[in-house]
């Protein structure tokens, strides 16, 4: 009985602390991108950024992995190398957007609207285009 008891304590307590390990954005970094608009090389994995007013910002090398950039506004941003794997970019703006070497695999564009969006050497393995309107860059679905 007290063995039984024991595993339950373990599993609650692990499982109370899967969520904050899930959290991997550092926050000073956030605070950083949303308020001078600049994060290169930031930890923003897993940040909620949706909807975020992003026009022009500097992610460079930033680590945007399963971030949440929803609706975002990326006009002009530069993510040249960034990691954006996994990310969700339903409905995000990101016309004249840079994204050269810059890693979308798994990426969600759902909706997306990118015109002239520069790709070079990006990679777009099982990009979601579903909707998007793309138009002038080298994004496609089944591009690589």
């Amino acid at each position: 009985m007290k063995t039984q008891v024991f595993a339950v304590a373990i599993l609650s307590t692990s499982l109370w602390l899967v969520p904050q390990a899930l959290r991997a954005e550092n926050p000073a970094h956030v605070e950083q991108l949303l308020t001078t608009g600049a994060c290169m090389a930031c930890d923003l994995s897993g940040a909620n950024l949706q909807e975020a007013h992003l026009i022009g910002a500097d992610l460079r090398e930033a680590n945007l992995q399963g971030a949440d950039l929803s609706y975002a506004n990326l006009e002009g941003a530069d993510l040249t190398g960034a990691n954006l794997q996994n990310s969700n970019m339903t409905g995000v703006f990101a016309s004249n957007a840079i994204f050269d070497a810059a890693n979308l695999t798994n990426a969600n564009w759902t909706d997306a609207i990118a015109h002239n969006a520069h790709t070079e050497g990006a990679i777009f393995t099982n990009l979601n285009l579903a909707g998007a309107e793309v138009t002038g860059s080298d994004i496609s679905v089944g591009s690589d």
